[in-house]
């Protein structure tokens, strides 16, 4: 018999895969609902969201919100967005920042998630791991390119840079992100969630 969406949740919020892997206790991630519409696969929890459970909670988040041009009500409503990172628990410091997301949480959960959505609309990629791990050799030759190139993995996709504020200097070499990208974004995101 098919896992139901409620007992599925409860496992991935349960899950120890990766228990050991990192000097700190799992504490998976995750929120959506069967009906959200827009679905946000980010890379991984920092230590904010890893502290308080709530996914985008944090400066990186509030860039995300802004980009989206939704209220925070709306954002963590679920029946308009799901939230589904590549890592579900917070994967630790590395030397220039966070570890990328643990490998074994996608495989192991992102297929059983998705064959309970039935009304996604648009997948927001967001930073390289989504975006290679989605499109595969369909992305561009840097993260830069799949950005600017958004518009050839619509209407399926939505390709992002990391709204992280450690992306700022990024930001100000590529200004045709704010005056192109997020317009076309938040244009696309009023459509769906009206």
């Amino acid at each position: 018999m098919a896992q139901s969406f409620s007992e599925l949740l409860r496992d991935i919020k349960e899950c120890q895969i990766c228990k050991g892997k990192f000097p700190h206790e799992p504490n998976p991630v995750v929120s959506l609902s069967e009906n959200s519409r827009i679905l946000v696969i980010g890379q991984a929890p920092g230590t904010k969201v890893h502290a308080s459970g709530i996914p985008w909670d944090d400066a990186s988040g509030r860039n995300l919100r802004k980009w989206l041009g939704v209220t925070d009500e709306q954002f963590y409503d679920t029946e308009l967005f799901g939230i589904v990172p590549m890592g579900f628990c917070y994967p630790g410091k590395g030397k220039s920042g966070d570890l990328p997301p643990r490998p074994e949480c996608a495989p192991e959960w992102h297929t059983k998630i998705f064959g309970h959505l039935q009304n996604i609309k648009l997948t927001l990629l967001i930073g390289q791991y989504a975006q290679n791990y989605y499109l595969g050799k369909r992305t561009e030759a840097t993260l830069t390119e799949t950005v600017r190139n958004f518009e050839s993995y619509l209407p399926e996709y939505f390709c992002l840079v990391h709204p992280s504020p450690r992306n700022g200097i990024w930001m100000r070499k590529n200004s045709w992100f704010e005056e192109s990208v997020v317009p076309e974004l938040q244009r696309t995101v009023k459509e769906i969630i009206r």
